[in-house]
């Protein structure tokens, strides 16, 4: 009878819903502090989310043999992934990535609507500025023949299973993507998306580097929402080089206009914002060092 007891019970829990069998967490892949001595600290960030059965990774880190060390040292499986998120053409997000695609070709990736992915089409008079026809047809581009029509700049990203993200879209249920462009002077133009996931108490929120603005980017993440508070935050605010003045100001208007519950930051938000965020949320600043699992 106990055997039979215990076969029934492994045959309701495999018979339940993903999303209820499984824990929705997050593992640091790659960040530049912790204190596991197995893993290489690294400029950069990564992190393997788990969601409602889902698998996603969030950015590849900055050093691909590093990447592919930590990976290997978490025993993180690769080759079983549903998506891979990349925030923003910085190679200290993206540098990971063709280990990922040596591991799962296939798998399917979404980025900014940004050349460094997509690759760009020369302009057609791009070419003929300073053309010179008496020289050679072999010394000349294309032969002198002008642009070919379509052909890429570069090819970047477009031998890839890659979807350009220009707008806020829903991949998949419960799980949103929210697209930015700065307008800080250091940043201007650089296009960011950010993750957000819809769960019964509120929004989560995954950022890279928050190029636009953490602001910005809770203010689209809560749009047209239920008012519910931001549950969970976590990666990079880039608030490394902000005045205290300035981080006091983005942490308390986090706190108070987002009521963002749990904060596990890391990666570019800087030593001084960990110190004033563990300071200001307590119990529910969750250290989110390399190699650390978090539940949200």
């Amino acid at each position: 009878m106990p055997n039979v007891a215990r076969l029934l019970t492994t045959l309701f829990l495999l018979c339940l819903p993903a999303a209820i069998r499984a824990e929705n967490r997050v593992t640091i892949l790659n960040d530049a502090f912790g204190n596991r001595p197995n893993l290489q600290q690294d400029w950069g960030y990564s992190a393997l989310i788990e969601f409602e059965g889902k698998r996603i990774l969030f950015d590849t880190g900055d050093n691909i043999a590093l990447f592919q060390r930590n990976v290997e040292a978490l025993h993180v499986d690769l080759t079983h992934l549903d998506m891979v998120i990349l925030t923003h053409a910085h190679g200290d997000h993206t540098s990971g990535l063709r280990y990922v695609l040596a591991k799962n070709p296939h798998v399917p990736i979404y980025a900014p609507a940004d050349p460094y992915f997509t690759g760009t089409t020369l302009p057609p008079a791009f070419l003929t500025t300073d053309a010179r026809p008496e020289l050679p047809a072999n010394m000349r581009y294309f032969g002198g023949n002008g642009t070919p029509t379509g052909r890429k700049g570069w090819v970047a990203w477009t031998d890839t299973n890659l979807t350009a993200v220009d707008h806020d879209v829903t991949i998949a249920p419960h799980i949103r993507l929210v697209s930015l462009v700065s307008d800080k002077p250091a940043f201007k133009d650089l296009r960011e998306i950010s993750l957000v996931l819809e769960t019964p108490s509120g929004p989560v929120v995954f950022v890279g580097c928050s190029h636009p603005g953490i602001e910005r980017i809770l203010a689209a993440a809560t749009a047209g929402g239920t008012g519910k508070p931001v549950v969970f935050l976590a990666g990079g605010l880039h608030l490394l080089m902000d005045t205290p003045q300035q981080v006091d100001a983005t942490l308390t208007t986090l706190q108070q206009q987002y009521r963002v519950q749990t904060l596990a930051i890391g990666h570019c938000s800087g030593e001084l914002t960990f110190l004033r965020a563990r300071q200001m949320w307590g119990d529910h600043y969750r250290y989110a060092g390399l190699g650390e699992t978090l539940t949200f």
